[in-house]
Protein backbone atom coordinates (compact mmCIF):
# COMPACT_ATOMS: atom_id res chain seq x y z
CA UNK A 1 0.00 0.00 0.00
CA UNK A 2 0.97 3.54 -0.69
CA UNK A 3 2.75 4.79 2.31
CA UNK A 4 1.83 1.79 4.35
CA UNK A 5 -1.99 3.18 4.22
CA UNK A 6 -4.98 0.59 5.24
CA UNK A 7 -6.40 -0.54 2.25
CA UNK A 8 -9.76 0.15 4.53
CA UNK A 9 -10.81 2.85 6.68
CA UNK A 10 -14.45 4.01 7.62
CA UNK A 11 -17.28 6.34 9.55
CA UNK A 12 -20.76 5.90 9.40
CA UNK A 13 -23.13 8.93 10.19
CA UNK A 14 -26.46 8.56 11.85
CA UNK A 15 -29.53 10.19 11.84
CA UNK A 16 -32.84 10.20 12.31
CA UNK A 17 -33.56 8.96 8.43
CA UNK A 18 -30.56 6.56 8.27
CA UNK A 19 -26.79 5.99 8.30
CA UNK A 20 -24.36 7.19 5.95
CA UNK A 21 -21.48 5.39 5.56
CA UNK A 22 -18.35 6.51 3.89
CA UNK A 23 -15.11 4.43 3.01
CA UNK A 24 -11.66 5.15 1.97
CA UNK A 25 -9.74 2.49 0.25
CA UNK A 26 -5.94 2.66 -1.23
CA UNK A 27 -5.60 2.54 -4.89
CA UNK A 28 -1.67 1.26 -4.72
CA UNK A 29 -1.93 -2.66 -4.89
CA UNK A 30 0.68 -5.18 -5.77
CA UNK A 31 0.74 -6.54 -9.47
CA UNK A 32 -1.32 -10.06 -8.38
CA UNK A 33 -3.70 -8.49 -6.52
CA UNK A 34 -4.29 -5.91 -9.63
CA UNK A 35 -4.45 -8.83 -12.06
CA UNK A 36 -7.19 -10.55 -9.62
CA UNK A 37 -9.43 -7.54 -9.52
CA UNK A 38 -9.58 -6.71 -13.32
CA UNK A 39 -11.14 -10.37 -13.44
CA UNK A 40 -14.09 -8.80 -11.84
CA UNK A 41 -14.43 -6.14 -14.06
CA UNK A 42 -16.99 -6.19 -16.95
CA UNK A 43 -15.98 -5.46 -20.73
CA UNK A 44 -17.65 -2.22 -20.50
CA UNK A 45 -15.23 -1.23 -17.35
CA UNK A 46 -12.03 -2.82 -19.00
CA UNK A 47 -13.03 -0.96 -22.49
CA UNK A 48 -13.15 2.55 -20.72
CA UNK A 49 -10.17 1.70 -18.73
CA UNK A 50 -8.44 1.18 -21.72
CA UNK A 51 -8.54 4.75 -22.81
CA UNK A 52 -6.47 5.93 -19.84
CA UNK A 53 -3.01 7.23 -21.43
CA UNK A 54 -0.87 6.67 -18.81
CA UNK A 55 -0.44 2.94 -17.07
CA UNK A 56 -0.94 4.82 -13.17
CA UNK A 57 -4.34 5.91 -14.56
CA UNK A 58 -5.42 2.30 -15.85
CA UNK A 59 -4.18 0.84 -12.64
CA UNK A 60 -6.00 3.25 -10.60
CA UNK A 61 -8.95 2.82 -12.56
CA UNK A 62 -9.44 -0.96 -12.07
CA UNK A 63 -8.28 -1.48 -8.55
CA UNK A 64 -11.55 1.83 -7.99
CA UNK A 65 -13.89 -0.30 -9.88
CA UNK A 66 -12.94 -3.55 -7.98
CA UNK A 67 -13.13 -2.13 -4.94
CA UNK A 68 -16.27 -0.76 -5.45
CA UNK A 69 -17.94 -4.17 -6.73
CA UNK A 70 -16.30 -6.10 -3.67
CA UNK A 71 -18.39 -3.13 -1.32
CA UNK A 72 -21.48 -3.14 -2.97
CA UNK A 73 -21.25 -7.17 -3.10
CA UNK A 74 -20.68 -7.14 0.87
CA UNK A 75 -23.66 -5.24 0.98
CA UNK A 76 -25.72 -6.96 -1.25
CA UNK A 77 -24.78 -10.58 -0.43
CA UNK A 78 -23.82 -11.10 -3.93
CA UNK A 79 -20.15 -12.07 -5.65
CA UNK A 80 -18.84 -8.75 -6.82
CA UNK A 81 -18.79 -9.87 -10.45
CA UNK A 82 -22.60 -10.54 -10.62
CA UNK A 83 -22.74 -6.33 -9.53
CA UNK A 84 -24.34 -4.61 -12.63
CA UNK A 85 -24.76 -1.10 -13.32
CA UNK A 86 -26.75 1.98 -15.01
CA UNK A 87 -26.22 5.04 -15.72
CA UNK A 88 -27.55 8.57 -15.39
CA UNK A 89 -27.97 11.07 -17.80
CA UNK A 90 -25.42 12.79 -16.74
CA UNK A 91 -23.11 9.59 -16.12
CA UNK A 92 -24.03 8.88 -12.29
CA UNK A 93 -23.42 5.13 -11.64
CA UNK A 94 -26.40 3.38 -9.70
CA UNK A 95 -27.32 -0.02 -9.52
CA UNK A 96 -28.74 -1.81 -12.06
CA UNK A 97 -32.77 -2.59 -12.41
CA UNK A 98 -32.69 -5.46 -11.05
CA UNK A 99 -30.71 -4.48 -7.89
CA UNK A 100 -31.90 -1.28 -7.35
CA UNK A 101 -35.19 -2.63 -5.65
CA UNK A 102 -32.43 -3.04 -2.23
CA UNK A 103 -33.05 1.04 -2.00
CA UNK A 104 -28.73 1.24 -1.87
CA UNK A 105 -27.45 3.87 -3.35
CA UNK A 106 -23.95 4.56 -3.74
CA UNK A 107 -21.42 7.38 -4.68
CA UNK A 108 -17.10 6.86 -5.32
CA UNK A 109 -15.05 9.38 -5.91
CA UNK A 110 -10.74 9.62 -6.28
CA UNK A 111 -8.03 11.83 -5.90
CA UNK A 112 -4.07 10.66 -6.24
CA UNK A 113 -3.78 7.16 -4.29
CA UNK A 114 -6.74 7.36 -2.67
CA UNK A 115 -10.99 6.64 -3.41
CA UNK A 116 -13.79 7.05 -1.10
CA UNK A 117 -17.20 5.26 -1.46
CA UNK A 118 -20.77 6.81 -0.02
CA UNK A 119 -23.33 4.45 0.74
CA UNK A 120 -27.01 5.13 1.67
CA UNK A 121 -30.21 3.32 1.44
CA UNK A 122 -32.90 5.18 -0.01
CA UNK A 123 -32.21 8.55 -0.87
CA UNK A 124 -29.65 10.07 -2.94
CA UNK A 125 -26.21 10.65 -2.00
CA UNK A 126 -22.77 11.85 -3.25
CA UNK A 127 -18.86 12.02 -2.06
CA UNK A 128 -15.97 13.99 -3.50
CA UNK A 129 -12.53 13.99 -2.19
CA UNK A 130 -9.06 15.93 -3.42
CA UNK A 131 -5.63 15.87 -2.20
CA UNK A 132 -4.71 19.25 -0.46
CA UNK A 133 -1.94 20.99 -2.88
CA UNK A 134 -0.79 24.31 -4.00
CA UNK A 135 -2.78 25.35 -6.62
CA UNK A 136 -0.94 28.58 -9.09
CA UNK A 137 -4.38 29.37 -10.57
CA UNK A 138 -6.67 28.22 -7.01
CA UNK A 139 -7.52 31.90 -7.25
CA UNK A 140 -9.03 32.00 -10.89
CA UNK A 141 -10.53 28.74 -10.58
CA UNK A 142 -12.38 30.55 -7.68
CA UNK A 143 -13.53 33.49 -9.07
CA UNK A 144 -14.75 31.37 -11.92
CA UNK A 145 -16.46 28.50 -10.34
CA UNK A 146 -17.52 29.68 -6.91
CA UNK A 147 -20.77 31.78 -5.79
CA UNK A 148 -20.20 35.64 -5.12
CA UNK A 149 -20.40 34.56 -1.28
CA UNK A 150 -18.13 31.82 -1.42
CA UNK A 151 -15.43 34.09 -3.48
CA UNK A 152 -15.86 36.72 -0.28
CA UNK A 153 -15.18 34.10 2.18
CA UNK A 154 -12.46 32.79 0.22
CA UNK A 155 -10.60 36.03 -0.01
CA UNK A 156 -11.20 37.12 3.43
CA UNK A 157 -8.88 33.38 4.25
CA UNK A 158 -5.37 34.08 5.29
CA UNK A 159 -2.87 33.23 2.90
CA UNK A 160 -1.54 30.50 4.98
CA UNK A 161 -5.78 28.43 4.89
CA UNK A 162 -6.61 29.35 1.48
CA UNK A 163 -5.71 25.81 -0.02
CA UNK A 164 -7.47 24.22 2.85
CA UNK A 165 -10.46 26.77 2.26
CA UNK A 166 -10.43 25.98 -1.39
CA UNK A 167 -10.36 22.42 -1.59
CA UNK A 168 -13.24 22.65 0.92
CA UNK A 169 -15.03 24.28 -0.60
CA UNK A 170 -14.45 22.84 -4.36
CA UNK A 171 -15.03 19.03 -2.40
CA UNK A 172 -18.59 20.16 -0.90
CA UNK A 173 -19.97 21.87 -4.54
CA UNK A 174 -18.85 18.32 -6.20
CA UNK A 175 -20.43 16.57 -3.80
CA UNK A 176 -23.59 17.89 -4.37
CA UNK A 177 -23.58 18.58 -8.22
CA UNK A 178 -22.83 14.54 -7.75
CA UNK A 179 -25.88 13.85 -5.81
CA UNK A 180 -27.50 15.53 -8.14
CA UNK A 181 -25.95 13.47 -11.07
CA UNK A 182 -25.27 16.90 -12.67
CA UNK A 183 -22.26 17.59 -12.57
CA UNK A 184 -21.27 20.95 -13.53
CA UNK A 185 -24.14 21.28 -15.69
CA UNK A 186 -25.92 22.32 -12.73
CA UNK A 187 -25.09 26.26 -12.24
CA UNK A 188 -22.51 26.70 -9.38
CA UNK A 189 -23.88 29.87 -8.01
CA UNK A 190 -26.98 28.81 -7.40
CA UNK A 191 -26.10 27.32 -3.69
CA UNK A 192 -23.71 28.46 -1.57
CA UNK A 193 -21.39 26.29 1.63
CA UNK A 194 -18.75 26.79 4.06
CA UNK A 195 -15.14 27.26 2.95
CA UNK A 196 -13.39 28.49 6.18
CA UNK A 197 -11.04 25.96 8.25
CA UNK A 198 -12.77 25.00 11.35
CA UNK A 199 -15.84 26.13 10.54
CA UNK A 200 -18.84 23.79 10.08
CA UNK A 201 -19.47 21.86 7.66
CA UNK A 202 -23.05 23.10 5.97
CA UNK A 203 -24.95 24.65 2.94
CA UNK A 204 -25.83 28.38 3.67
CA UNK A 205 -28.18 28.56 0.79
CA UNK A 206 -29.40 26.08 -2.36
CA UNK A 207 -31.83 29.01 -4.32
CA UNK A 208 -33.78 30.62 -2.19
CA UNK A 209 -34.05 27.85 0.51
CA UNK A 210 -31.59 29.06 3.68
CA UNK A 211 -29.04 25.84 4.03
CA UNK A 212 -31.07 24.47 7.46
CA UNK A 213 -34.63 23.94 4.95
CA UNK A 214 -32.29 22.81 1.78
CA UNK A 215 -33.53 18.98 1.94
CA UNK A 216 -29.76 18.44 2.49
CA UNK A 217 -27.04 17.26 4.60
CA UNK A 218 -23.33 18.15 4.65
CA UNK A 219 -20.38 17.08 6.17
CA UNK A 220 -16.75 16.95 5.53
CA UNK A 221 -13.95 14.92 6.86
CA UNK A 222 -10.23 13.72 6.14
CA UNK A 223 -9.94 10.21 5.10
CA UNK A 224 -6.29 10.34 5.25
CA UNK A 225 -3.52 12.44 5.58
CA UNK A 226 -2.93 15.57 2.84
CA UNK A 227 -6.81 14.04 1.79
CA UNK A 228 -10.42 16.43 2.23
CA UNK A 229 -13.36 14.87 1.64
CA UNK A 230 -17.17 15.95 1.35
CA UNK A 231 -20.23 13.97 1.70
CA UNK A 232 -23.67 15.22 0.63
CA UNK A 233 -26.79 12.81 1.20
CA UNK A 234 -30.75 13.80 0.74
CA UNK A 235 -32.67 14.37 4.10
CA UNK A 236 -36.52 14.92 3.82
CA UNK A 237 -37.29 17.98 6.35
CA UNK A 238 -39.61 16.37 8.05
CA UNK A 239 -36.67 14.01 9.09
CA UNK A 240 -33.65 16.65 9.18
CA UNK A 241 -31.60 16.08 12.21
CA UNK A 242 -27.68 16.54 11.97
CA UNK A 243 -25.75 13.78 11.30
CA UNK A 244 -23.82 12.54 14.19
CA UNK A 245 -20.66 10.37 13.26
CA UNK A 246 -20.95 6.55 14.76
CA UNK A 247 -17.06 5.71 14.40
CA UNK A 248 -14.03 8.17 13.95
CA UNK A 249 -12.15 7.19 10.89
CA UNK A 250 -11.62 8.86 8.61
CA UNK A 251 -11.79 11.40 10.98
CA UNK A 252 -14.43 14.73 10.53
CA UNK A 253 -12.94 18.34 9.84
Amino acid sequence: MSGGRAPYCGIVWSSTYGAVEVIAAALEVAPETLHRMSLTLSEDELQKGGRFAYEHGWRRFVVARARLRELLAQRLDLTPQSIAFAYGKRGKPALAPALAKSGLEFNLAHSADLAVYAFAYDRAVGVDVEAVRVLPDADAIAARFFSPAEQRAYRALDPCHRMPGFFSCWTRKEAYLKALGDGLHHPLDAFDVTLAPGEPAKFVRIGDAPGSECGWRLESFVPASGFIGAVVVEEPLAQSAPLKAASSSPALL
